[in-house]
C-alpha cells in the first residue's frame, strides 16, 4: 500500500513512516516544506501526485499554551488544514486517518472517555482539533479518527526527555499530581495505526498505552527506570502556577473499541517507558 504521512518530522509521523516501511508499504513522509496543509493547492497537488491509497495525518499545531494567543494560526493548521486533506481524500475515494487528542473532551470526572462521548473542549487547541474531527466526519466515510494522549518518541521533544534533562542539573523538582492520563510510546502507537490503516474498520478510536497515572507518577517512574536520584514533590496544578491554557484533569481514554474491532491493546505505559529509555540510551 502507498501511504502519505503528514508531520514526518514529529515524534509520531517519524515512527509511522518507519513502521510502514518495515512492513513493505511505500511511505511518503511530508512536512511543511513538501506539503503546506494550510494551502489547498499544495495539498491537492502533493496527494494526487503521490498516487496513494491512504493518508495518515499526524501534522498538527500542538503548542497548547501558545494556541491561546495564536488562535487563527492554530485553527488554520488543525481545522482548515485537516479539511483540505479530507476533501482531497474524498475526491480520490481513499482512506484517511486523523490523529486527534483527549483535549476534545472536557477533562472532568474520573471515568474514561469513550470514543463516542460528547466533545466539549476547554481550550483553543482542543477546540481546533475538534473542528478537525468534524471536517473529517463531514467529508468522508472511509476515515479513522484516533485520539491519543501524553506521547513520547525518539524523534522530538517530550516529557521524558525534559525530565531526564532536568535530572542533569537539579536534584529536586515539583510535578503536577492532579492530572491523570496514559503515557504513550509512539513506537507502540505507530504499529497499531498501521494495523488499523491496513483494514477498513473505520470509525473513532482511542489509542494509548495501558494503565493510568498522574504526571507526578509518570516522572517518578522515569527517574526510577533511568536510575536517576531525584526528589520529586507532588503539587496540584493550581499550586504549580497558571498556564495560559486550561488543562484537562482527566485524560483517561476507554480503549475497548480496539479489541471489539480486532486490534491489540498496547503494552502497559511502565513497560513502554522502560523500552523507550533503553532505546534513547543506545
Amino acid at each position: 500500500m502507498r501511504v502519505l504521512v503528514t508531520g514526518v518530522k514529529g515524534q509520531l509521523g517519524y515512527d509511522v513512516v518507519n513502521e510502514l516501511t518495515k512492513r513493505n508499504h511505500t511511505a511518503i513522509g511530508v512536512d511543511i516544506e513538501e506539503m503546506d496543509i494550510t494551502d489547498v493547492g499544495s495539498v491537492d497537488k502533493v496527494i494526487k501526485e503521490s498516487n496513494v491509497e491512504a493518508v495518515i495525518h499526524c501534522a498538527a499545531y500542538t503548542a497548547v499554551d501558545a494556541a491561546e494567543d495564536n488562535e487563527e494560526l492554530c485553527r488554520k493548521v488543525n481545522a482548515t488544514g485537516t479539511e483540505n486533506i479530507a476533501k482531497v481524500c474524498k475526491e480520490l475515494d481513499i482512506k484517511m486517518m486523523y490523529i486527534s487528542t483527549d483535549y476534545v473532551f472536557n477533562g472532568e470526572g474520573v471515568n474514561a472517555f469513550s470514543p463516542d462521548d460528547e466533545r466539549e473542549p476547554i481550550n483553543i487547541y482542543g477546540q481546533t482539533k475538534y473542528e478537525g474531527e468534524l471536517a473529517v466526519e463531514n467529508n468522508l466515510d472511509k476515515y479513522f479518527i484516533v485520539r491519543i494522549a501524553w506521547v513520547f518518541g525518539v524523534n522530538g521533544k517530550n516529557f521524558v526527555k525534559t525530565m531526564l534533562n532536568l535530572s542533569k542539573t537539579r536534584d529536586s523538582l515539583t510535578v503536577v499530581d492532579n492530572q491523570v492520563g496514559s503515557p504513550t510510546f509512539t513506537y507502540d502507537l505507530a504499529r497499531l495505526l498501521v494495523d488499523m490503516i491496513e483494514t477498513d474498520q473505520y470509525g473513532k478510536y482511542h489509542a494509548t498505552n495501558e494503565g493510568y497515572c498522574s504526571w507526578y507518577e509518570f516522572a517518578c517512574e522515569i527517574f526510577k527506570k533511568a536510575g536517576a536520584s531525584m526528589k520529586v514533590t507532588p503539587v496540584s496544578s493550581s499550586e504549580y502556577g497558571a498556564s495560559k491554557a486550561k488543562r484537562p484533569s482527566n485524560s483517561r481514554l476507554n480503549k475497548d473499541k480496539l479489541e471489539e474491532n480486532g486490534f491489540k491493546r498496547l503494552p502497559s505505559w511502565q513497560d513502554a517507558v522502560e523500552r523507550y529509555l533503553k532505546e534513547i540510551e543506545e
